[in-house]
């Protein structure tokens, strides 16, 4: 439980969106959330887990199988 709880303006700051993207991502539950009273909190090893299921790694173009022709 050492994980740092981020309010959704946080969050907002974190991805560098506007505040309704982490309020829309609560509202779809599409990233985890944990409600204190009725303050939203959202852990930072969610927003990283979100992140990283969210990455697209690049292609690596194939090398051609033979020589440029001259």
């Amino acid at each position: 439980m050492n994980d740092r709880y981020l309010s959704v303006d946080q969050v907002a700051e974190l991805l560098g969106t506007s505040p309704r993207f982490p309020r829309r991502l609560i509202e779809e539950r599409r990233i985890r959330y944990v409600k204190v009273g009725r303050h939203v909190r959202i852990p930072e090893s969610a927003v990283e887990e979100f992140i990283r299921s969210r990455t697209v790694e690049p292609r690596r173009r194939p090398r051609p199988r033979y020589g440029r022709a001259a």
